[in-house]
């Protein structure tokens, strides 16, 4: 499975963007500011491409997706939240945005979990951030 973020929006202390599963588009992301160096829970994580597994978060006690071999960072993850105070680096995924917030998160990342989930089980995942 492939992934895609594409950055569109930068702002003071976030940056919003569109994620796209196999080509189609499935919600919006925000993250923390895209910054020239890291500043530690403050700084969105470098582009490039990266593998997702599903595996156990023990800040969230739950599943969730894990980006690995994402250089200077740990523990980046895909899951809910609506504005920067929400992620320490990680991708927050929603159904609408607005400036420096998105909505529905919890309905995006449901959605999104589900087939992230069920292709796990026989394939590789991929993400690409631009």
């Amino acid at each position: 499975m492939e992934l895609q973020v594409k950055r569109t929006d930068f702002f003071e202390n976030s940056t919003i963007g569109e994620l796209s599963v196999d080509g189609q588009l499935e919600c919006y992301t925000l993250e923390d500011k895209v910054r020239p160096v890291k500043i530690k829970g403050k700084t969105a994580i470098p582009a490039g491409r990266y593998e997702v597994i599903i595996n156990y978060s023990q800040r969230f006690n739950c599943l969730l997706p894990l980006f690995l071999n994402v250089p200077n960072f740990e523990g980046v993850r895909i899951h809910p939240g609506n504005t920067a105070a929400d992620t320490e680096g990680c991708i927050l995924v929603g159904m609408t945005k607005e400036k420096e917030f998105i909505g529905q998160s919890k309905v995006a990342f449901e959605r999104l979990f589900a087939k992230l989930k069920a292709a796990s089980e026989t394939e590789k995942i991929f993400i690409d951030i631009a």
